[in-house]
């Protein structure tokens, strides 16, 4: 591998307008651990990627970030449990591709700053 080709993600920001509340919902919902916080930026870790949630710093940096697909062994159960964590879904569980034996199953959802993330599994198809 060359010195300068990339390697793999890092770190994954996602913009917030209260970090706060976004620091509860993704530690206390999600159950994602968090590393530290300072006062504008908190980090979690995402089974080895580093999830950064940050105040906007200019408003040209005011919109909603890139979907980020949690992977869960069990999407329906999951599913269950963030709903009744009060977790706003878009959808529920629903599959999104069948590729040979392996299903893809998805459900979309809103985080307290309006970004839209899923919970993603993949399945050996029955």
């Amino acid at each position: 591998m060359e010195v300068h080709s990339i390697q793999q993600i890092g770190q994954v920001g996602v913009p917030v307008k209260d970090l706060e509340k976004a620091v509860q919902f993704y530690q206390d919902v999600l159950e994602l651990p968090l590393l530290f916080n300072t006062g504008s930026l908190a980090f979690f870790d995402c089974n080895g990627i580093r999830l950064l949630l940050s105040l906007l710093e200019k408003e040209e940096f005011a919109h909603s970030s890139s979907i980020l697909y949690f992977n869960v062994e069990q999407i329906h159960e999951a599913y269950a449990e963030f709903k009744r964590k009060g977790v706003s879904f878009i959808d529920e569980p629903h599959m999104v591709a069948k590729m040979g034996h392996t299903e893809t199953w998805m459900a979309f959802f809103h985080d307290t700053q309006g970004n839209i993330h899923a919970l993603m599994s993949e399945i050996e198809a029955q």
